[in-house]
């Protein structure tokens, strides 16, 4: 009998934002029975904590359908549960994931806890060929021509890589028609996890969607890897206004699905040079359940 919760992160509202189940022992799993307790779960991520240690907290995060490195949303929703089930009382705590230490920081209303802060991995970028620009749009029911020149098309990761693909208006953003056998064609041959298109909505707030059936998610709701590597990546282009070498921006996702949420980034930068992402948002427990174990 293993007990679950499942969290809406990037949110305060259950059912919106996005989905993560999250197991807080899953010490006696095997990795077999982690991803057959996340395909039951069918959240586009589930977190499982397979080590509870003084400070740290050793994690390992699956899709529907198999595991994948790090987990933004997941991430911010385990931080959550930690608090509220004492595990963690806001002191440093760190995440170690496969792709390193993440640390978390807690931000609690009234003494109640209520948003949860990350420090993602600093982030790499890799160009995308000019020649795959119009295969891109085509995957996303587009016209090359409705890409955005002026905003950085590339391959970028803190933790995840994904493509950006800045669009002109959130009216196309919202019109999008992917083919998904293409973008799952075009992530494989990019080795990336997703096709993240996004536009602008002002000078530091973003609308997005983000395709991913290369791991068995369709679109995901509301993605914080993501988030954090589009700003770090807008931030090093000098596309984000910097005050006292910081960069803070939203991005709003999940709207097309009917499950809005909302991501906030702070980059540290010095120069064109990014030195830190952090990325936080809310998080509300939805329900709670025991899955048994065959």
């Amino acid at each position: 009998m293993i007990a679950y919760s499942e969290v809406s992160a990037f949110t305060d509202t259950p059912g919106f934002g996005n989905r993560a189940g999250v197991v807080l022992d899953a010490s006696g799993l095997s990795e077999r029975e982690m991803q057959a307790l996340a395909a039951f779960l069918d959240a586009p991520e589930t977190v499982f904590v397979t080590r509870m240690g003084s400070g740290a907290v050793r994690v390992r995060y699956f899709t529907p359908t198999q595991e994948v490195d790090f987990c933004g949303h997941a991430s911010v929703a385990l931080g959550l549960m930690l608090a509220q089930s004492g595990h963690w009382d806001g002191q440093d705590l760190v995440l170690e994931t496969l792709v390193g230490r993440i640390p978390l920081q807690l931000v609690c209303d009234a003494g109640v806890p209520s948003r949860v802060w990350m420090r993602q991995r600093l982030p790499e970028v890799r160009a995308v060929p000019r020649s795959l620009y119009a295969d891109l749009a085509e995957a996303l029911g587009i016209d090359v021509r409705m890409i955005h020149k002026g905003l950085p098309l590339a391959a970028s990761s803190t933790g995840l890589w994904s493509v950006f693909v800045p669009l002109l208006d959130s009216v196309i953003l919202d019109g999008l028609e992917p083919d998904l056998a293409q973008i799952r064609m075009l992530s494989e041959a990019l080795d990336v996890v997703s096709v993240y298109a996004y536009t602008p909505m002002g000078v530091n707030r973003f609308a997005a969607r983000d395709f991913a059936p290369a791991v068995g998610i369709p679109e995901d709701p509301v993605t914080g890897s993501a988030a954090g590597a589009l700003m770090a990546l807008l931030a090093a282009e000098g596309k984000l206004p910097v005050r006292h070498d910081r960069a803070c921006g939203v991005v709003f996702q999940g709207h097309a699905l009917g499950t809005p949420g909302e991501v906030e980034v702070e980059v540290e930068v010095r120069g064109q040079t990014v030195t830190a992402v952090h990325v936080g948002g809310c998080a509300v427990l939805d329900r709670e359940g025991i899955w048994k174990r065959e």
